[in-house]
Order: C-alpha cells, then sequence, then structure tokens
C-alpha cells in the first residue's frame, strides 16, 4: 500500500517536473480549438501604413573578439538592407581582449561605448537605451547573425497597435557538433514550436536575448543582476500589450558543444531568472487566469522543475526499497547506474542525450539555489565553445565550405 502511495506522489512529481516539456503546449493546442483568440499576426497580411517609426539596435559585448567583427560588419548590412534607418549601439563591458580594438574603425558608423570596469550586461542595455531616441528598440547578442529583412519584418508587424515586442525565431546551425548542441538544438526547436503556440493563444510569455524588439516607450530599465530579455518582454506583457513570435524574424546561433559551458550557462540563467520571479511577481500575480498560468505552467515549472525531478527520483526510491527490499533494489539500481555510465563513457547517443538533460535540470537546479540565496550574476563569461564555429553571414558563403 504504502509503496503505490509513493509511486503515486512521486508521478505526479514527475508530471509536475515535465509539464513545461509536453503536456503544457497539448494544453495550448486544446485551448486554440476551444476558445477564439486575437488571430495570429501574418506580415503578410498586416499593411504598414506610413509611419516615423526609427529603428535602434543594442548589443553588449566582453572578449567577443572572435565574432565582434563579423557582427558589426552583419549589422552594417542589415542597416543598408533597411535603407540607413537603423541606430547601431555597441557597449563593450571592461573586455580584456581586442574587442575594444576591433570596434575602433567602426566608431564613425555606430555609437560605441566602452567601459574600462565590467559593469554587466544589464547595466550596458540599460545605458544604450538612454542614448537613442529611436521608437523601436532592438535587442540581439554578439554572436548572432541577423536576417537582412528583420527592420521590414519589424515595421509589419508593429503596424499593429496591440504588439508591444516582437521575439524572434533562432536557429542553432551546429546541432551535429556534439551531444551538448544537438540536445540544445533539439529543445530549441521545440521551444519554438512552444513560443508559436503562446503567440496563437495570446502572448508569449518572455522573449530570449539572441533578438527581440519592443517599443522604446515599453522600455523599464532592468535592475542590476537581472536577465534583461525576460526582464524587458515580461514588462511588456504587464503593460497590457502582446508579445508575438514573428516566424519571418530569422536569427542564427552557433550552440555550446562543451557540456560544461552548458551547465554555467544554465546556472547563471537560472539564477537571474527565479529572481525576475520575486521582482515581478507582485505585477505577474494581476494578469489574467489564462496567462498567469501560461506563466507558472512554462516559464517558472521550467526553472524550477529539477526540484520536483529530485523528489520524484527520491519517492520512487523509497518505493522500490519497500517493495523489493534494500538488496534487490540496490542491485538493480546499481546495474542501471553502471550501464548508463559505460554507454556515457563509450558516447553512445542515447546516454549522451540523456545526460545532457539531466546536467540541464542540474543546471537549473544550482542556478534557483542560488538565486534563493540572493547570488546575482552581475558579468556574464561567453561560452567559449559557442565562439569556436562560425556563423556565416545571412546570404553570404560559409568560408568552411559547410
Amino acid at each position: 500500500m504504502i509503496p503505490t502511495f509513493l509511486c503515486t506522489i512521486g508521478a505526479v512529481c514527475l508530471l509536475i517536473a515535465l509539464w513545461p516539456f509536453g503536456p503544457y503546449q497539448l494544453t495550448l493546442i486544446l485551448a486554440r480549438r476551444l476558445y477564439d483568440f486575437p488571430p495570429t499576426p501574418d506580415s503578410k497580411q498586416i499593411v504598414p501604413e506610413p509611419s516615423d517609426e526609427s529603428f535602434a539596435i543594442c548589443v553588449c559585448a566582453y572578449n567577443e573578439a572572435a565574432t565582434i567583427g563579423g557582427k558589426v560588419e552583419d549589422l552594417l548590412r542589415l542597416r543598408e538592407a533597411s535603407g540607413g534607418d537603423l541606430d547601431i549601439l555597441i557597449y563593450v563591458d571592461g573586455a580584456t581582449d581586442d574587442t575594444a580594438s576591433i570596434l575602433e574603425p567602426y566608431r564613425d558608423r555606430i555609437r560605441l561605448v566602452i567601459e574600462g570596469d565590467r559593469r554587466g550586461k544589464t547595466y550596458g542595455m540599460n545605458l544604450l537605451v538612454a542614448q537613442t531616441r529611436a521608437s523601436i528598440i532592438m535587442f540581439t547578442d554578439a554572436n548572432v547573425r541577423i536576417d537582412p529583412n528583420a527592420i521590414r519584418v519589424l515595421r509589419h508587424y508593429f503596424a499593429d497597435s496591440s504588439i508591444g515586442c516582437v521575439c524572434s525565431y533562432l536557429t542553432y546551425v551546429n546541432a551535429s557538433q556534439s551531444a551538448t548542441a544537438f540536445v540544445g538544438s533539439a529543445y530549441w526547436s521545440f521551444n519554438e514550436w512552444s513560443k508559436g503556440l503562446e503567440t496563437a493563444t495570446g502572448s508569449v510569455i518572455g522573449a530570449d536575448g539572441s533578438l527581440f524588439a519592443i517599443r522604446r516607450c515599453l522600455h523599464r530599465p532592468v535592475p542590476n543582476g537581472l536577465i534583461d530579455d525576460i526582464f524587458v518582454s515580461l514588462g511588456v506583457l504587464l503593460a497590457g500589450y502582446r508579445v508575438v513570435r514573428a516566424p519571418e524574424l530569422q536569427a542564427f546561433e552557433t550552440h555550446t558543444t562543451d557540456a560544461g559551458d552548458e551547465f554555467h550557462r544554465k546556472v547563471r540563467i537560472a539564477s537571474q531568472s527565479i529572481q525576475i520571479h520575486f521582482a515581478l511577481w507582485p505585477e505577474l500575480r494581476r494578469l489574467d487566469v489564462w496567462h498567469k498560468y501560461k506563466y507558472v505552467g512554462h516559464r517558472l515549472l521550467r526553472w524550477i522543475g529539477g526540484y520536483f525531478l529530485i523528489a520524484a527520483a527520491l519517492l520512487f526510491a523509497a518505493a522500490g526499497l519497500l517493495g523489493l527490499g534494500p538488496i534487490r533494489m540496490l542491485t538493480i539500481s546499481g546495474a542501471i547506474l553502471l550501464l548508463f555510465l559505460a554507454a556515457a563513457r563509450a558516447r553512445i547517443g542515447l546516454a549522451m542525450t540523456v545526460l545532457n538533460v539531466l546536467l540541464a535540470f542540474t543546471g537549473n537546479v544550482v542556478g534557483v539555489w542560488r538565486g534563493l540565496h540572493g547570488e546575482r550574476a552581475i558579468t556574464w563569461e561567453p561560452p567559449s565553445s559557442a565562439r569556436a564555429s562560425h556563423v556565416p553571414a545571412k546570404g553570404q558563403p560559409d568560408e568552411r565550405g559547410a
């Protein structure tokens, strides 16, 4: 009786942990069938009226010598494709490599801010936004390449006055390079599908920093140490505007290929994200019930799901000990563990995939723990394995011949 009860509670914990990775999306599909939501934006159907909209794009960089030259050239191509209507702002956060010197020759074509000390990305983005009067602000990362049609796409979407934030469709270009890149790329494809469902059922619950744009009038300065993309985009939602994903707004990036790099990235993001939860929850709790469910069911559970996964494992283990006895339970679990470790050591695909998924959950657990104890990741380190691969500019040949 007790083992059955423990297994039942464990199954509930497991369902909660996995809710953002399947069950949540099914609820959105069901809701879309049952309820008449505002139509999904379509840039082909939105006809922008003549407007005075102006555009700026903000980038923060630290030790990006490997990518920053290609990034600024990509932004200049984007400006040319937009007819010159793009203010380019780049902040260098106390770089110790050649990032600043690589950018110096471009100073007459961009707004360049070089900080001698490390202040962090949040400080840099707040500073850049304050230096432009553009009505539409775009945010992007230093290693991201952007489709030249981005400004045209954004003009179409922002012609809809209900839209306050537009998220890009990000593609990782190096999924085949390692198990870490494969798992991350596969998850991100799933995440893009999820954001499409969220758009079709109201609003996306938070943008990612690869590329997104907001109406400048909706920008809220981000408290230091909080991740800016989620804070800013949630602020737009809280202001009563839609946050939507535009599949035509395409961005391209290389994923980390090293499990250690990805683990540290997960820790940093989870630490900052859980603090955003506490900073914005007094406002988030006043959202309508549907979008509050989407926030909890997707964002919050994704951050804290690892704790429910641990609880499920402990409950299943306790049920096994009571039902099978200690010796049989330890024999079976030990054999499974040894088999898994051997498969991982041999770098068998399935084992490496499972290992990277577990590392992702573990990174969230550690990050949330640190965030709950007040630790803030003010500065950041670019993951070296995500900078080792070249991302060709959209429409340009890949120099590797790939």
